[in-house]
């Protein structure tokens, strides 16, 4: 955004993130079940899909940030898990490693809103009760990385 260009309203930037999020979460399931190249992946999305009212940086955050760190990322929510990472269901440990990667490097974000916009993918995308699993463990990673923030 210009400094010449007017601030958006509040409720037009959340929107604008919620579809950087939709497409962030559909990009890293695609990078994690094809392994294909995050550039070829960038340019597939804004080929194929209108990104005038999706926030772009964020998306291209989101998409270049979590693979940047996904063994940091996995780490920091293992031990969060009641199963081993790789039985995960790839939906899941997509919007894990996101949610995960939004604690650590967003912090501009509240916690509340990247649970919560991660449990609405969950509830799009993931199986029938992902969206509890995926709440339960980023509750409890939120409490490690946003001690300040949440007053723990």
């Amino acid at each position: 955004m210009s400094a010449d260009s007017p601030k958006k309203p509040h409720n037009t930037m959340a929107a604008e993130r919620r579809k950087a999020r939709h497409y962030g979460m559909q990009a890293l399931y695609q990078w994690l079940m094809a392994d294909a190249s995050l550039n070829t992946i960038e340019a597939e999305f804004r080929a194929d899909y209108d990104f005038a009212h999706v926030d772009l940086e964020y998306f291209q955050a989101l998409l270049h940030g979590v693979p940047a760190c996904v063994d940091e990322l996995e780490e920091l929510f293992q031990p969060l898990l009641d199963r081993d990472i790789d039985e995960l269901d790839p939906i899941e440990r997509t919007l894990l490693r996101m949610g995960t990667f939004e604690l650590k490097e967003r912090i501009d974000v509240p916690y509340k809103v990247v649970i919560n916009e991660e449990v609405a993918l969950a509830k799009k995308f993931g199986a029938s009760e992902s969206h509890k699993y995926v709440n339960g463990v980023l509750d409890k990673a939120a409490r490690e990385l946003r001690k300040t923030e949440i007053g723990v």
